[in-house]
């Protein structure tokens, strides 16, 4: 009877359900407005948030730069510290700069078929993805390797689990990593829209899409002057990759001739592909969703500035440099054949 008397009707109440809050929707980043993105590779000697302020300088709204050295193997692992890859987001973000495209290290070939080189190749490329992330990159760009001696069906194949090896056990998040297509110099893979695809159809699990650049392009063959040209271009890229894998793509004009199949970069509207070429590749509908890239030379102060100037005027606007740029690279001294042999023997007899 005394158990009758305390014993309460428990009634559900759904309410009372625990509901976990859902996950909130990924941040849209500043620099994804809709508005063209027009950008330059920048330096980073001295402190590497200095690049952010340089390309904004130029008038610039998204950037390209190198994470290390890019002609030189890593001393072991090369990291970059949290308080600068801190202090390069914040910054970033205060000058709505974006994309960030980080170019990986020339020497790395993951198609090598030398042994030694194929896993420094893998380690160093690895040690780009850590510092792409840390960074915030949107994408990493990788020359996707020579095949120097093998057949291309196995450099294909040796890129393709490169990249795998190089990317096992991280999580790359936002960062996508980018094919570039080659001029077909020596024995380069990639100057053929078909590499390209059978590396990305080999890596399906991999966050992979392509850079396209328009001097290699046109020294590999395609007659990207013309409208017609440009459309054919553009239809096997889509026909044979997908032009929605088309992210980047690096601007420069082509000091070499059509189908030269050697890589040499030139202002724009100073080389061989020519101004009016460019102005239908940032007008183009094809392109729209792409961020275009200056890798021109600074042969002379100003050079930088001058060429985003080009291409912004060749989307209709005129956007002002606030900044001073970069400076040229010096130029190396040639020593006649006559003067280095002299140079030689003067050392040799302790002179």
């Amino acid at each position: 009877m005394a158990e009758e008397k305390y014993r309460a009707e428990l009634t559900f109440d759904a309410a009372d359900e625990y509901r976990p809050e859902p996950t909130p929707a990924p941040e849209i980043p500043a620099w994804k407005d809709g508005n063209i993105r027009i950008g330059i590779h920048t330096s980073i000697a001295g402190e590497i948030t200095s690049a952010l302020d340089i390309a904004a300088g130029l008038g610039a709204n998204a950037l390209q730069i190198f994470s290390s050295s890019p002609r030189m193997w890593d001393r072991g692992s090369v990291r970059i510290a949290d308080v600068d890859a801190q202090r390069f987001r914040a910054r970033r973000k205060e000058l709505a700069l974006g994309p960030l495209v980080i170019h990986c290290n020339y020497l790395i070939n993951l198609a090598s078929p030398n042994p030694v080189l194929r896993a420094r190749s893998v380690q160093a490329f690895h040690q780009e993805i850590v510092r792409a992330m840390a960074l915030g990159a949107d994408y990493l760009v990788l020359h996707p390797g020579s095949s120097v001696g093998s057949d291309t069906h196995s450099a294909i194949s040796a890129i393709a689990q490169g990249l795998k090896q190089a990317a096992r056990g991280l999580k790359l998040g936002e960062l996508r990593i980018l094919l570039e297509n080659t001029a077909g110099q020596g024995s380069s893979v990639g100057s053929r829209f078909e590499e390209l695809k059978a590396i990305l159809s080999a890596c399906p699990e991999l966050p992979l899409g392509v850079c396209v650049d328009t001097a290699h392009t046109f020294a590999a063959g395609w007659d990207i002057r013309t409208p017609e040209g440009l459309g054919r271009a553009l239809g096997d890229i889509d026909r044979i990759i997908g032009i929605d894998r088309v992210a980047v793509v690096h601007v420069n004009d082509s000091k070499t001739p059509l189908g030269s199949r050697v890589d040499r970069h030139e202002h724009i509207g100073k080389g061989k592909i020519g101004l009016g070429a460019f102005r239908r590749i940032l007008n183009h509908p094809l392109l729209s969703s792409c961020a275009f890239i200056l890798e021109t030379p600074i042969d002379k102060p100003g050079d930088d500035k001058r060429n985003v100037a080009a291409l912004w005027r060749l989307t209709g606007r005129v956007v002002r440099a606030t900044g001073e740029g970069m400076k040229p690279r010096p130029k190396k001294r040639m020593l006649s054949a006559r003067k280095a042999g002299a140079r030689r023997r003067q050392r040799s007899r302790g002179k």
